[in-house]
């Protein structure tokens, strides 16, 4: 057993060893994606509140289809919370939302209150 889990330990170290930074930082993303995370995004019009999403996996960037090139907008998947109170109550639905860098300011974080 113990001899299983050396050589386990050993290539799991060389995998990650031969991966580029940016491989690595992706690999490291699909597992925080797998476990999962409590994120909330907060969207202001100046300083007023206007829109919230909670339970949030992830928040991505957008990259052009042909260029590959980093666009200024995020997306992701949230539960729209729409009497801002953080709790999924009953007619809030998870749905895509997408900002843009240019229109909004923004604040996202994750809620440790699990």
């Amino acid at each position: 057993m113990k001899l299983k889990l050396l050589f386990l330990s050993l290539a799991v170290s060389l995998f990650f060893t031969g991966c580029t930074q940016e491989t690595q930082n992706s690999l490291s993303r699909s597992l925080q994606n797998w476990t999962g995370t409590n994120g909330v995004l907060d969207i202001y019009a100046g300083d007023k509140l206007v829109h919230k999403f909670i339970r949030i996996d992830k928040v991505s960037t957008a990259y052009g289809s042909n260029d590959g090139k980093m666009r200024p907008y995020r997306y992701g998947y949230g539960v729209d919370d729409l009497n801002f109170n953080g709790q999924v109550d009953p007619g809030e639905k998870k749905v895509y939302f997408e900002f843009s860098d240019y229109s909004t300011s923004y604040v996202f974080y994750e809620r440790n209150d699990k």
